[in-house]
Parts: structure tokens; C-alpha cells; sequence
């Protein structure tokens, strides 16, 4: 007779029920935040414009000049412009009015 309890539906639902609470608790603290700060990232670089301070995955800082389709034109000197594809930059700031060091 507990051969026939161990595999009943109510001890199929005890075994699995811890797996599905550590799943749900793993979704809410670590998959969902995540999800929501891709979705705003991916809304920051489709928004960015001229003039925008701008910082390069690869740690590159300067002012979009121009923006394209998949690329955005970068001045990172005077007079020293790179094309960047959007999906490399890693933070859009807001224009700055007026430099510091002017």
C-alpha cells in the first residue's frame, strides 16, 4: 500500500512544488529585472540624438554628431570623429550645455 501512496498525484505535487517555488523566485528577483533593464536600455539607444553625451562599450566617451540608421557618428577629439554601431554604446547621457573645462 505505500508503494501505490508514493506515486499518487498529491506525492507527484509535494516532489515537484519546491522546484516550481525556487523557479518563480529565481524569475522574479533575476529574470525579470534583467528583461526590464534590457527593454530601457534598447529605449535609450533608439532614442539617442545630437548632440548626446555617450559612452562606447569599450569605454570611449565623446558627443554624437550624427546619428544613422545602425551607426552613430562620435566626436572623441577636436576634429576626431568615429562611426559606432548603436548597439556598442553602453551609456547615452544628455547634451551638456556647456563644457566644464570651456
Amino acid at each position: 500500500m505505500s508503494a501505490a501512496s508514493a506515486s499518487s498525484p498529491s506525492a507527484i505535487l509535494v516532489g515537484i512544488l519546491p522546484w516550481l517555488l525556487i523557479f518563480v523566485i529565481f524569475y522574479m528577483l533575476m529574470i525579470r529585472p534583467q528583461q526590464k533593464r534590457m527593454k530601457e536600455h534598447q529605449a535609450a539607444i533608439a532614442a539617442v540624438k545630437k548632440g548626446d553625451e555617450v559612452i562606447t562599450g569599450g569605454g570611449i566617451r565623446g558627443r554624437v554628431t550624427k546619428v544613422m540608421d545602425d551607426d552613430v557618428e562620435v566626436e572623441i577629439g577636436q576634429g576626431v570623429k568615429v562611426r559606432i554601431v548603436k548597439g556598442t554604446l553602453s551609456h547615452i547621457g544628455a547634451s551638456a550645455k556647456k563644457p566644464a573645462n570651456d
